[in-house]
């Protein structure tokens, strides 16, 4: 059975590393282009696993300051404390544990670009400090009495809904004002699932290097209910799926029994909600389908499962013409 992608040396829509031929990422991609070049603040919102850091680094990219740093922090990752540090740096001896002098993000991405990743988890004061260097460029590292100017391009991101966080004040309106200068928001991907098989012959063609592997595609069955998924963690979840998948296999297509149990039961969920109601025989076929394809055929493994005999699943396995599918 030949598999359900095109060949992977065929042309694909990407973008920096996103990769998406739908209508959704086209017009994020259209105006990508046009924000890189501005030198303005930008916000970047949409779930998590949606690829936030890589458009941040795609407007970096493209734009003036791409030949100066771009720097990351992760502002959900780390106490007020220790974020501090990170962005702003620090004098030796300025708290306990600083043993030297550090300098910060802030510092050694002059004339370049910082990433606030997850800028929704900030407490109010570390926002006060952030809004302070955006508009003035300038700070005091920790400890220190002196004033260090920057010149930063400031790109944040969060999966939080920032006018809702404003409203019930857990975020401050003239920051997010400062921010959301020019705004982006990336799609879902069960919002843009054409673009799930690129997305799939992509992440298969940077494993086959990183794995040593030839694989071509998927089969029209793991295709199929792939598409199905909801992906509640977007494209980094279907990433991680294909790695997982490719790690498993020994040929060159990726099966349906290679797919992780979730993707099954969510894709036979969502197969339901969209109003496919079968029969009891059907629902009984897909289900010993199901059951042989997860134990690889080993009928006496999917008798025990089915809680049913072995000639009893011979017997159903002949009614119901079954075979082993890929």
């Amino acid at each position: 059975m030949k598999s359900s992608l095109a060949n992977l040396n065929e042309s694909q829509p990407v973008f920096g590393s996103l990769v998406g031929k739908s209508q959704a990422m086209q017009e994020v991609f259209a105006l990508t282009r046009k924000v890189a070049q501005a030198n303005v603040t930008v916000l970047l919102t949409g779930e998590s696993g949606t690829g936030k850091e890589l458009l941040a680094r795609a407007i970096h990219n493209l734009s003036p300051r791409r030949d100066k740093p771009f720097l990351a922090v992760n502002c959900a990752a780390l106490p007020d404390n220790l974020l501090e540090s990170e962005l702003f740096g620090h004098e030796k001896g300025a708290f306990t544990g600083a043993v030297s002098k550090r300098r910060g993000k802030f510092e050694l991405a002059h004339q370049g670009t910082l990433f606030l990743d997850e800028i929704g988890d900030m407490s109010f004061e570390a926002q006060a400090k952030i809004l302070r260097i955006i508009e003035e460029g300038r700070f005091e590292p920790i400890g220190s009495e002196k004033t260090i100017e920057v010149d930063n391009r400031i790109v944040a991101a969060t999966n939080r809904n920032l006018v809702k966080e404003v409203e019930e004040r857990r975020f401050r309106q003239d920051l997010y004002y400062r921010l959301n200068e020019f705004a982006v928001s990336l799609p879902p991907l069960r919002e843009k699932k054409e673009d799930i098989p690129l997305l799939i012959n992509h992440f298969i063609k940077e494993f086959n290097k990183e794995l040593n592997k030839k694989v071509e595609g998927v089969s029209d069955v793991a295709l199929n209910y792939l598409e199905k998924h909801n992906w509640p963690g977007n494209v980094r979840e279907l990433r991680s799926v294909i790695k997982r998948a490719m790690v498993l296999i020994d040929g060159d297509v990726i099966w349906l029994e290679h797919l992780p149990f979730e993707i099954h039961l969510r894709s036979e969920e969502a197969s339901k909600e969209e109003g496919e109601f079968l029969s009891l025989k059907e629902n009984e076929k897909r289900h010993l389908s199901w059951i042989l394809t997860r134990t690889k055929w080993n009928k006496t493994k999917a008798a025990s499962l089915l809680a049913i005999s072995r000639h009893r699943l011979d017997r159903k396995i002949n009614l119901y013409n079954l075979k082993p599918t890929q």
